[in-house]
Protein backbone atom coordinates (compact mmCIF):
# COMPACT_ATOMS: atom_id res chain seq x y z
CA UNK A 1 0.00 0.00 0.00
CA UNK A 2 1.00 3.12 -1.25
CA UNK A 3 2.22 5.96 1.91
CA UNK A 4 0.07 8.92 2.85
CA UNK A 5 0.95 12.22 1.10
CA UNK A 6 -2.49 13.83 2.19
CA UNK A 7 -4.59 13.57 5.66
CA UNK A 8 -7.06 15.60 7.47
CA UNK A 9 -8.30 15.40 11.04
CA UNK A 10 -11.64 16.01 11.90
CA UNK A 11 -12.06 18.40 8.64
CA UNK A 12 -15.09 21.14 8.58
CA UNK A 13 -15.94 23.87 6.21
CA UNK A 14 -18.83 25.82 6.80
CA UNK A 15 -20.38 28.78 5.21
CA UNK A 16 -23.20 31.44 6.22
CA UNK A 17 -25.63 31.85 3.97
CA UNK A 18 -28.31 34.90 5.12
CA UNK A 19 -27.27 34.25 8.75
CA UNK A 20 -27.72 30.51 8.06
CA UNK A 21 -24.78 28.44 9.04
CA UNK A 22 -24.57 25.42 6.22
CA UNK A 23 -22.14 22.67 7.12
CA UNK A 24 -20.34 21.41 4.16
CA UNK A 25 -18.12 19.19 5.19
CA UNK A 26 -18.07 17.76 8.69
CA UNK A 27 -15.63 16.17 10.75
CA UNK A 28 -14.05 14.53 7.45
CA UNK A 29 -11.02 11.96 8.21
CA UNK A 30 -9.24 11.00 4.93
CA UNK A 31 -6.25 9.91 3.79
CA UNK A 32 -4.71 10.39 0.21
CA UNK A 33 -2.03 8.08 -0.75
CA UNK A 34 0.81 8.63 -2.77
CA UNK A 35 1.14 7.71 -6.15
CA UNK A 36 -2.62 6.66 -6.17
CA UNK A 37 -5.40 7.68 -8.39
CA UNK A 38 -7.59 9.24 -6.47
CA UNK A 39 -11.55 9.51 -7.78
CA UNK A 40 -13.94 12.10 -5.54
CA UNK A 41 -17.42 11.42 -5.97
CA UNK A 42 -21.20 12.42 -4.68
CA UNK A 43 -24.27 13.62 -5.64
CA UNK A 44 -24.58 17.58 -6.50
CA UNK A 45 -24.01 19.43 -3.23
CA UNK A 46 -22.26 16.70 -1.28
CA UNK A 47 -19.42 18.58 -0.68
CA UNK A 48 -16.76 16.99 -2.84
CA UNK A 49 -15.21 20.25 -4.61
CA UNK A 50 -15.22 22.25 -1.64
CA UNK A 51 -13.11 18.95 -0.29
CA UNK A 52 -11.07 19.59 -3.11
CA UNK A 53 -10.40 23.20 -2.12
CA UNK A 54 -9.57 22.41 1.32
CA UNK A 55 -7.56 19.69 0.20
CA UNK A 56 -5.10 21.64 -2.04
CA UNK A 57 -4.93 24.49 0.48
CA UNK A 58 -7.02 27.28 -2.12
CA UNK A 59 -9.64 27.04 0.49
CA UNK A 60 -8.97 27.54 4.34
CA UNK A 61 -10.95 24.75 6.61
CA UNK A 62 -13.67 25.85 9.39
CA UNK A 63 -12.34 23.50 11.82
CA UNK A 64 -9.99 20.35 11.51
CA UNK A 65 -6.33 20.18 9.78
CA UNK A 66 -5.45 19.23 6.45
CA UNK A 67 -1.59 17.85 6.62
CA UNK A 68 0.75 17.76 3.60
CA UNK A 69 3.08 14.94 4.67
CA UNK A 70 4.02 16.08 8.48
CA UNK A 71 2.77 19.58 7.61
CA UNK A 72 -0.22 20.89 8.82
CA UNK A 73 -0.88 23.46 5.85
CA UNK A 74 -4.24 24.54 7.78
CA UNK A 75 -2.21 26.88 9.99
CA UNK A 76 -0.16 28.63 6.87
CA UNK A 77 -1.22 32.25 5.99
CA UNK A 78 -2.53 32.99 2.54
CA UNK A 79 0.93 33.71 1.43
CA UNK A 80 2.09 30.39 2.80
CA UNK A 81 -0.37 28.45 1.12
CA UNK A 82 0.18 30.37 -2.46
CA UNK A 83 3.97 28.90 -2.02
CA UNK A 84 2.82 25.71 -1.00
CA UNK A 85 0.51 25.74 -3.97
CA UNK A 86 3.10 26.73 -6.62
CA UNK A 87 6.04 23.90 -5.21
CA UNK A 88 3.94 20.86 -4.46
CA UNK A 89 0.43 21.43 -6.35
CA UNK A 90 -1.12 21.29 -9.85
CA UNK A 91 -4.64 22.04 -10.84
CA UNK A 92 -6.88 21.27 -13.93
CA UNK A 93 -10.71 22.62 -13.28
CA UNK A 94 -13.13 22.35 -15.59
CA UNK A 95 -13.05 26.44 -17.19
CA UNK A 96 -9.18 26.17 -17.82
CA UNK A 97 -8.48 29.76 -17.00
CA UNK A 98 -5.75 30.38 -19.81
CA UNK A 99 -5.15 33.96 -20.23
CA UNK A 100 -6.35 35.27 -23.33
CA UNK A 101 -3.57 37.66 -23.99
CA UNK A 102 -0.95 35.13 -24.16
CA UNK A 103 -0.33 32.68 -26.27
CA UNK A 104 -0.47 28.82 -26.02
CA UNK A 105 3.42 28.28 -25.33
CA UNK A 106 3.66 31.56 -23.16
CA UNK A 107 0.48 30.34 -21.46
CA UNK A 108 2.58 27.30 -20.37
CA UNK A 109 5.97 28.84 -19.65
CA UNK A 110 4.25 31.42 -17.14
CA UNK A 111 3.71 29.30 -14.38
CA UNK A 112 6.54 27.38 -14.56
CA UNK A 113 8.78 30.03 -14.61
CA UNK A 114 7.44 31.45 -11.02
CA UNK A 115 9.05 28.49 -9.78
CA UNK A 116 11.92 27.72 -11.54
CA UNK A 117 14.45 30.10 -13.53
CA UNK A 118 16.04 28.22 -16.06
CA UNK A 119 14.53 29.49 -18.87
CA UNK A 120 16.52 26.83 -21.69
CA UNK A 121 15.32 23.61 -19.62
CA UNK A 122 11.55 24.76 -19.39
CA UNK A 123 11.45 25.95 -23.08
CA UNK A 124 12.81 22.24 -23.98
CA UNK A 125 10.35 20.53 -21.27
CA UNK A 126 7.87 22.70 -21.97
CA UNK A 127 8.00 21.60 -25.94
CA UNK A 128 8.30 18.17 -25.23
CA UNK A 129 5.56 17.96 -22.75
CA UNK A 130 3.29 19.52 -25.32
CA UNK A 131 4.05 17.08 -28.06
CA UNK A 132 3.30 14.66 -25.87
CA UNK A 133 -0.26 15.45 -25.40
CA UNK A 134 -0.72 16.24 -28.82
CA UNK A 135 -0.36 19.65 -28.89
CA UNK A 136 2.08 20.57 -32.02
CA UNK A 137 4.35 23.58 -32.87
CA UNK A 138 1.57 24.69 -35.64
CA UNK A 139 -0.51 25.55 -32.03
CA UNK A 140 1.91 26.93 -29.85
CA UNK A 141 1.30 30.08 -31.14
CA UNK A 142 -2.28 30.43 -31.34
CA UNK A 143 -4.28 32.33 -28.64
CA UNK A 144 -6.85 30.58 -26.26
CA UNK A 145 -9.93 31.43 -28.18
CA UNK A 146 -7.97 29.90 -31.16
CA UNK A 147 -8.32 26.60 -29.64
CA UNK A 148 -11.14 23.69 -29.32
CA UNK A 149 -11.87 22.81 -25.85
CA UNK A 150 -10.06 19.99 -26.04
CA UNK A 151 -6.73 21.41 -27.47
CA UNK A 152 -7.66 23.83 -24.35
CA UNK A 153 -7.21 21.49 -21.74
CA UNK A 154 -4.83 19.85 -22.88
CA UNK A 155 -2.99 23.12 -22.82
CA UNK A 156 -4.26 23.36 -19.32
CA UNK A 157 -2.92 20.08 -18.07
CA UNK A 158 0.67 20.71 -19.20
CA UNK A 159 0.42 24.01 -17.42
CA UNK A 160 -0.58 22.17 -14.21
CA UNK A 161 2.73 19.31 -14.28
CA UNK A 162 5.15 21.41 -15.74
CA UNK A 163 6.62 22.06 -12.36
CA UNK A 164 6.04 18.47 -11.58
CA UNK A 165 3.76 18.43 -8.42
CA UNK A 166 3.94 16.33 -5.92
CA UNK A 167 0.02 16.14 -6.49
CA UNK A 168 -2.32 17.08 -8.94
CA UNK A 169 -5.80 17.91 -8.25
CA UNK A 170 -8.47 17.87 -11.03
CA UNK A 171 -12.31 19.08 -10.53
CA UNK A 172 -14.97 17.94 -13.45
CA UNK A 173 -11.62 18.30 -15.97
CA UNK A 174 -13.76 16.91 -18.97
CA UNK A 175 -17.35 18.31 -18.33
CA UNK A 176 -17.46 21.25 -20.98
CA UNK A 177 -15.78 18.38 -23.49
CA UNK A 178 -16.70 16.46 -26.07
CA UNK A 179 -16.80 12.33 -25.78
CA UNK A 180 -13.99 12.61 -27.60
CA UNK A 181 -11.74 15.24 -26.19
CA UNK A 182 -12.67 13.92 -23.17
CA UNK A 183 -11.42 10.66 -23.61
CA UNK A 184 -8.27 12.01 -25.00
CA UNK A 185 -7.99 14.14 -22.05
CA UNK A 186 -8.26 10.88 -19.76
CA UNK A 187 -5.78 9.23 -21.19
CA UNK A 188 -3.11 11.71 -20.31
CA UNK A 189 -4.38 11.14 -16.67
CA UNK A 190 -3.81 7.56 -16.46
CA UNK A 191 -0.25 8.23 -18.44
CA UNK A 192 0.66 10.48 -16.00
CA UNK A 193 -0.20 7.94 -13.05
CA UNK A 194 1.15 5.12 -14.34
CA UNK A 195 4.46 7.62 -14.54
CA UNK A 196 3.93 7.92 -10.51
CA UNK A 197 1.84 11.12 -10.57
CA UNK A 198 -0.57 11.15 -7.46
CA UNK A 199 -3.90 12.46 -8.80
CA UNK A 200 -7.14 13.62 -6.87
CA UNK A 201 -9.99 14.18 -8.94
CA UNK A 202 -13.68 15.39 -8.54
CA UNK A 203 -16.25 13.87 -10.68
CA UNK A 204 -19.93 12.89 -11.46
CA UNK A 205 -18.79 10.92 -14.60
CA UNK A 206 -19.08 6.79 -14.41
CA UNK A 207 -16.30 6.86 -17.25
CA UNK A 208 -13.84 9.46 -15.45
CA UNK A 209 -14.05 7.50 -11.92
CA UNK A 210 -13.22 4.37 -13.88
CA UNK A 211 -9.53 5.63 -14.37
CA UNK A 212 -8.96 6.00 -11.22
CA UNK A 213 -7.98 2.82 -8.55
CA UNK A 214 -9.87 4.21 -5.51
CA UNK A 215 -13.18 5.58 -5.38
CA UNK A 216 -13.81 8.26 -2.36
CA UNK A 217 -17.78 8.83 -2.39
CA UNK A 218 -18.96 12.10 -0.03
CA UNK A 219 -22.19 12.67 1.43
CA UNK A 220 -23.65 15.13 2.95
CA UNK A 221 -19.66 15.94 3.70
CA UNK A 222 -18.61 12.88 5.14
CA UNK A 223 -17.09 10.29 3.48
CA UNK A 224 -19.97 7.67 2.89
CA UNK A 225 -17.65 4.66 1.32
CA UNK A 226 -14.44 3.55 -0.17
CA UNK A 227 -14.22 1.91 -3.45
CA UNK A 228 -10.65 -0.09 -4.42
CA UNK A 229 -9.42 -1.12 -8.24
CA UNK A 230 -6.80 -1.97 -10.39
CA UNK A 231 -4.64 0.50 -12.40
CA UNK A 232 -7.07 1.55 -14.92
CA UNK A 233 -5.77 -0.95 -18.04
CA UNK A 234 -4.74 -3.96 -15.95
CA UNK A 235 -8.16 -5.99 -15.57
CA UNK A 236 -11.49 -6.43 -17.63
CA UNK A 237 -13.68 -2.97 -18.34
CA UNK A 238 -16.54 -4.53 -18.10
CA UNK A 239 -15.66 -6.50 -14.84
CA UNK A 240 -14.70 -2.85 -13.81
CA UNK A 241 -17.34 -0.95 -14.76
CA UNK A 242 -19.80 -3.26 -13.32
CA UNK A 243 -18.11 -3.27 -9.59
CA UNK A 244 -18.36 0.20 -9.71
CA UNK A 245 -21.45 0.91 -10.77
CA UNK A 246 -22.69 -1.74 -8.02
CA UNK A 247 -20.40 0.53 -5.15
CA UNK A 248 -22.23 3.59 -6.52
CA UNK A 249 -25.72 2.00 -6.52
CA UNK A 250 -24.80 0.75 -2.52
CA UNK A 251 -24.14 4.44 -2.18
CA UNK A 252 -27.13 5.95 -3.16
CA UNK A 253 -25.64 7.95 -6.27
Amino acid sequence: MSSSILHTEKLCKTFSNGGVQQHVIKNLDIDIREKEFTVIMGSSGSGKSTLLYALSGMDKPTLGKVFFGNEDISQYSNDELAVFRRKNCGFVFQSIYLLENMTVFDNVMTGALVVQKNSAELVKKAEELLKKVGINEEIWKKYPNQLSGGESQRVGIVRAVINDPKILFADEPTGSLNSASSCDVLDIFTDLHKKGQSIVLVTHDLKTALRGNRVIFISDGSVAGEYEMLPYGTDDIRKRRDGLQDFLDRMGW
